[in-house]
């Protein structure tokens, strides 16, 4: 299966059918692909990007191959206008710059359109985060008398003892996890593999929950994946996004989440227990120590008076 097959039964999944390829864009998702092992959320991304991009030059009577500087510059000038934010158009920049690049090294372009134009300037946002008894308040709300509320607690629990990414979590399949050694071993960003421990009171929930409420999901079923749904499929992220919500409600949690809460909350604590900032980098998977840094502002204050303490949770 090809990249853009492979990406369409993904939006399929997850956002209804998928719209027609420019076959510049489908040679280029493939290239990229193959070149960099990206995530298929990455490589959609790209693809809705450049696919917008293409429908707004086609309505002015032009394709995406001549595509110029004031082309773009009035495409991202018409996304402001309609409310895109300035993460949202550098996101988009930052696609269009790989993919006419890409044009360019195979000869089909001269020269790049994107090359003169500026990066907009994002302002730095501080990541959400939780206190700790607010996570633990957040742990403490599934029902784990009931089967799927036990997978739901062993996934808080796994998700703020590691710091993993959603999409990795709801990606986690059995050959990933020793919980005898306590570790979990994770394929990330740009196919970087990184082993995590995952703490005593995770490879608990992970332990009882194998051994007896994953079954009862499943019945006769089989699956590879870790956290099955009632269905015996894989998790999407959008459904685990939408159980954090329904916790954080029940918990009584008032601040806004994102589905990266908790691994914000993973990184804020352990530095502000005195974690080196480039373990909790590797724990993270973050390629760029500067990617890290940004914790360091939310966790300004050493807890001193839980020195005691150890975290994560075990």
């Amino acid at each position: 299966m090809n990249m853009v097959r492979k990406i369409e039964t993904y939006d399929e999944r997850n956002a209804g059918s998928a719209p027609a390829v420019d076959p510049a864009v489908a040679r280029f998702l493939d290239a990229v692909w193959m070149e960099r092992g990206l995530s298929v959320n990455t490589l959609a991304a790209y693809r809705a990007d450049l696919t917008a991009l293409s429908r707004w030059l086609e309505a002015r009577r032009t394709t995406i191959h001549r595509t110029t500087r004031p082309d773009l510059e009035g495409f991202l000038a018409g996304r402001v206008q309609i409310g895109a934010r300035p993460r949202s158009s550098a996101r988009q920049l930052s696609s269009f710059r790989r993919f006419f690049r890409y044009l360019v090294r195979e000869g089909v372009l001269s020269e790049d359109p994107t090359a003169q134009i500026a990066m907009p300037k994002i302002p730095r946002t501080l990541p959400k985060s939780l206190t700790e008894d607010e996570v633990e308040s957040l742990l403490a709300a599934p029902d784990v008398a009931d089967p799927l509320g036990h997978r739901d607690r062993t996934m808080l629990e796994v998700l703020y003892a590691t710091g993993l990414r959603v999409s990795e979590l709801v990606s986690v399949r059995f050959a990933q996890v020793n919980t005898n050694q306590g570790v979990i071993r994770i394929l990330g960003k740009g196919n970087r593999e990184r082993l995590i421990p995952l703490g005593d009171e995770s490879v608990r929930w992970l332990a009882e929950f194998v051994q007896g409420p994953r079954s009862e999901i499943l019945l006769d079923r089989q699956t590879d994946f870790l956290f099955p749904t009632r269905r015996g499929d894989r998790m999407t992220r959008q459904a685990f996004w939408h159980i954090i919500k329904r916790y954080a409600a029940k918990a009584g949690v008032q601040k806004e989440l994102s589905p990266h809460t908790l691994r914000h909350a993973f990184a804020t604590h352990l530095l502000n227990r005195g974690a080196d900032l480039r373990v909790v980098q590797m724990l993270l998977g973050h390629s760029d120590l500067s990617t890290t840094q940004i914790y360091t502002h939310v966790a300004r204050e050493r807890l001193k008076e839980m020195h005691g303490k150890h975290h994560p949770r075990g």
